[in-house]
């Protein structure tokens, strides 16, 4: 099965004053991934996460275009409900303008944040996740309407691909209503129904103005390194400091994270192990060969076009290794 490749950076740091730091080894990654020829790099966009560096995605794409000279470059993704549909429509014409042919546009309904950072980020303080579909409908018409194109301005290019991200049926249906692309991130939801892309691709409207087809990729959480062992080890770091987190047993400025031997000592509760277990579901961790053949298997489970690994171990150097060793067992 051909089966393309990407990767999804989410400007990963150790402690809140290292943003520079992860900001610049984002650019770096971009270079290094563009370099083993993977074919998208995309960015995230969280707000009030003390660990993720990339809150406005749209600025990171920018330096990204200026830093990289071939791959795709996009927004995985942009919280939608936050913002002004026309503004998303102008800032994206602008990026597809700036880098031709290099752009994707990626919204989702979530709010990247507590609910409270919702509200400060809402103009008015009220959050309007209920009204996404018509956010996307006008966004649309923005981008891909003759009538309402020239109001955008730059014009938008008409290869700027609009994608959807989710991780229920919801994101799913919509995508196929509208007839958009469709990425569903197995690494936020790893319980996801294996039929949702399969779905969304039975129900693809073609009469809809976005795509001829239907095109659907999944983004997975990767662990690779040169030993099971290894990999296994950055991965429960991992879990243990994500679970710290959402239990509230780190402080809110970050501090504390875990280092890879500290996690070792953490104990390993029922809640912890049953934590682990839940994330486990449809993740690749291993060897090269070993992830490879997971990666490949859970992309034909899915029905997947595409897959997009998201690999966050502690150290830039081990990153840039694992996607090193996925690369080249996936063009082995």
């Amino acid at each position: 099965m051909s089966l393309a490749l990407s990767v999804l950076d989410q400007s990963f740091t150790k402690a809140p004053d290292q943003a520079p730091q992860a900001l610049q080894e984002t650019l770096q990654m971009a270079q290094w991934t563009e370099e083993l020829g993977y074919k998208r790099f995309w960015v995230s966009e969280h707000h009030a996460f003390a660990t993720l560096s990339g809150s406005a995605p749209e600025v990171l794409i920018a330096a990204l275009g200026a830093a990289t000279k071939t791959i795709r470059l996009g927004s995985g993704g942009i919280m939608l409900p936050h913002y002004s549909a026309y503004k998303i429509a102008e800032v994206f014409s602008l990026l597809a303008n700036l880098y031709p042919g290099r752009i994707d546009l990626g919204i989702g309904r979530a709010p990247g944040a507590d609910m409270s950072t919702a509200m400060a980020l809402a103009t008015d303080g009220k959050p309007k996740f209920e009204r996404f579909p018509k956010l996307v409908e006008e966004l649309t018409s923005y981008l891909r309407d003759e009538k309402t194109t020239p109001l955008v301005s730059p014009k938008p290019p008409k290869d700027l691909p609009i994608w959807m991200l989710g991780s229920s049926p919801d994101s799913a249906q919509l995508a196929a209503q509208r007839g958009l692309p469709y990425n569903l991130a197995l690494f936020i939801n790893p319980q996801a129904p294996q039929e949702l892309v399969r779905l969304y691709k039975r129900y693809f409207n073609t009469s809809a103005d976005g795509e001829a087809k239907p095109y659907g990729t999944v983004t997975m959480s990767v662990f690779c390194a040169e030993t099971l062992e290894e990999a296994q080890l950055q991965q429960h770091a991992f879990d243990v400091n994500f679970y710290r987190f959402v239990t509230g047993q780190r402080s809110a400025d970050g501090a504390g994270l875990l280092s890879i031997e500290q996690a070792q000592d953490f104990p390993l509760t029922d809640q912890l192990k049953g934590f682990i277990a839940q994330r486990s579901e449809n993740r690749a961790v291993g060897t090269p060969g070993q992830v490879n053949t997971t990666v490949r298997k859970i992309a034909k489970n899915f029905g997947a076009d595409e897959v997009m690994v998201v690999t966050n171990m502690m150290e830039f150097e081990d990153r840039k290794r694992s996607y090193q060793l996925l690369k080249r067992a996936f063009d082995a």
